[in-house]
């Protein structure tokens, strides 16, 4: 099967590209500016997810006050598309950038538990945002099926019309599309959502996620559109660095006690994912683990595992601190469990002592 992961250099698409690439695919990603990171598979150059550093497609730790809690600034609008080969260009074997020895193939492997970091992949630079790159890309690779983790926290334009973007040309090469949503698309005012859920959000990126799978259900009907959460695993999503970071005094800050999600591990979360792309399940689907916590529960998790100190994290309210977005969100994944072989652990299993 031919899959093109747009967005392969994230936490989310790396995992993507190792697991499409170990099963015996023909796997492509896109990146926007950065290399992938250590194991990910690749014949032609680095990749980077539209959102640099990104955990994948859940809200992001964020501080009491609400900065973001990992990653730099975000570059100006279209900064981050200067420079370099042109949009939808194959990048050479000279990578236009110094190589890192950590993400050739045949490199050091991944981290404990992530998929191996076998076979090749075919990279492409991509700004989703670009009508005319974006169907040049698809258009040329042909892929069977496209899986779009591709997006930025605050970016409508790479968001939302990125999503619109990919999806029009998905419709116009032919082929399956699986888009990747979030839990954000809800507000948190109901008990639980599950499949059947219309969204009703409540922050710009939540809107933007939402206007998307508008979008993505009037270009490509028989689309997958899998919601999920906040995606850990391997040591390597941003809240699991936070808490490093807290847990060793190299940051301060607290964990949101009332910010609660249903936490999923990210091989689990590529699994399930490309299960449904294999199977060509339509329709939308949640994919999270089975069970909800808040992020001080999260990282209590985290820092056990770690063998790090827990007393050193401080538990905060994000609603005290006038931070925007949904509270508690706790995504009904039933539907979907009874569909699927890939088994989506709850955190208290992935995170025990021993696991990664």
């Amino acid at each position: 099967m031919r899959v093109l992961i747009v967005g392969g250099s994230g936490l989310l698409g790396g995992e993507l590209v190792r697991l499409c690439a170990a099963q015996g695919h023909t796997v492509a990603a896109t990146r926007f500016s950065s290399p992938p990171g250590p194991g990910t598979p690749r014949t032609n150059g680095p990749a980077q997810d539209v959102r640099p550093g990104s955990d994948g497609p859940g809200p992001e730790p964020v501080t009491a006050d609400g900065r973001p809690v990992t990653g730099g600034p975000s570059p100006a609008p279209g900064a981050a598309a200067t420079g370099g080969p042109a949009p939808g260009e194959r990048l050479g074997p000279d990578l236009r950038t110094r190589p890192s020895p950590t993400t050739v193939a045949g490199g050091p492997s991944p981290a404990p538990g992530a998929a191996s970091g076998c076979g090749t992949c075919e990279w492409f630079r991509l700004d989703v945002r670009s009508r005319a790159a974006v169907p040049a890309v698809i258009g040329g690779f042909r892929p069977d099926v496209t899986i779009n983790v591709a997006y930025r926290s605050g970016d409508w334009a790479t968001t939302a019309d990125g999503a619109a973007n990919v999806a029009a040309a998905v419709a116009a090469s032919g082929g399956r599309l699986v888009h990747v949503s979030s839990d954000a698309v809800f507000s948190g005012d109901a008990p639980s959502y599950d499949e059947t859920c219309l969204p009703d959000p409540v922050n710009p990126y939540g809107a933007a996620k939402a206007a998307a799978e508008t979008a993505v259900r009037a270009l490509v009907p028989g689309a997958a559109i899998v919601r999920t959460s906040l995606i850990v695993g391997h040591g390597a999503s941003a809240h699991e660095a936070f808490v490093r970071s807290l847990a060793t005094g190299s940051a301060t800050g607290v964990l949101f006690t009332d910010d609660v999600r249903c936490p999923v591990h990210v091989s689990d979360l590529a699994a399930a994912l490309l299960e449904i792309a294999e199977r060509g399940l339509p329709g939308v689907h949640h994919a999270a683990g089975d069970q909800a916590l808040s992020r001080y529960e999260l990282g209590l998790l985290i820092a056990r595992r770690d063998g790090l100190d827990e007393k050193r994290l401080r538990p905060g309210l994000r609603a005290a601190g006038g931070v925007r977005g949904p509270l508690e969100v706790r995504l009904d994944c039933s539907a979907t469990r009874r569909r699927l072989h890939t088994r989506l652990r709850p955190a208290s299993e992935f995170l025990a002592p021993g696991h990664s």
